[in-house]
């Protein structure tokens, strides 16, 4: 593994640990993470068939190896522009319903970009799914619905997350998000 890989993988490593899980964004993540039934693979993708050929990819190694739970793809170098991302996630979303994965994976996104269609762009609700990198994140239905069964009113996660990033505020978003582009290699 080059390790401009391994620096990529630890700074996404860092965000998971210190934002998504330390923050309890998602309440689910930190059994899986503990686990290491997480896995990480950078992509250096460039063109959109490479996007998506990685992309199916990483749902194939998800069919063959039952022992990884979630798989975040991450764009070392693509997909920078928020909008571009956008577009991609769409077409990788069509794609994985016409290769027959509607109802077994789903596709969730971050992007050091993003920003809600609602919300101004210095507004600290969008790094709720700001991340170090563009990620695809690929989950298994199955566990979301297992997940979900034991969590009571998950619908109200997404607008308890929204409300602790704006009371955190923006500076202590970005903070975070500036820590973990600081994480070294393991």
């Amino acid at each position: 593994m080059k390790s401009q890989t391994k620096e990529v993988i630890a700074q996404t490593r860092y965000w998971l640990e210190h934002v998504v899980i330390g923050l309890d964004f998602c309440p689910f993540a930190k059994p899986v993470f503990e686990q290491g039934k997480i896995h990480f693979q950078v992509t250096d993708a460039q063109s959109l068939e490479c996007c998506l050929e990685d992309l199916i990819a990483e749902a194939e190694r998800l069919d063959t190896q039952s022992e990884i739970e979630t798989s975040l793809l991450i764009f070392e170098s693509s997909l920078q522009d928020f909008d571009n991302f956008l577009d991609v996630l769409d077409i990788a979303n069509d794609l994985l319903f016409e290769q027959g994965y509607e109802g077994i994976y789903q596709l969730a996104s971050f992007h050091p970009d993003y920003c809600f269609a609602d919300c101004d762009a210095d507004d600290p609700a969008n790094y709720t799914n700001r991340a170090p990198y563009p990620i695809f994140h690929l989950l298994r239905e199955k566990s979301i619905e297992s997940a979900l069964a034991h969590y009571k009113n998950p619908e109200n996660i997404p607008q308890a997350n929204v409300k602790l990033a704006r009371e955190l505020g923006l500076k202590k978003m970005q903070s975070l998000l500036e820590q973990s582009m600081q994480a070294k290699k393991e």
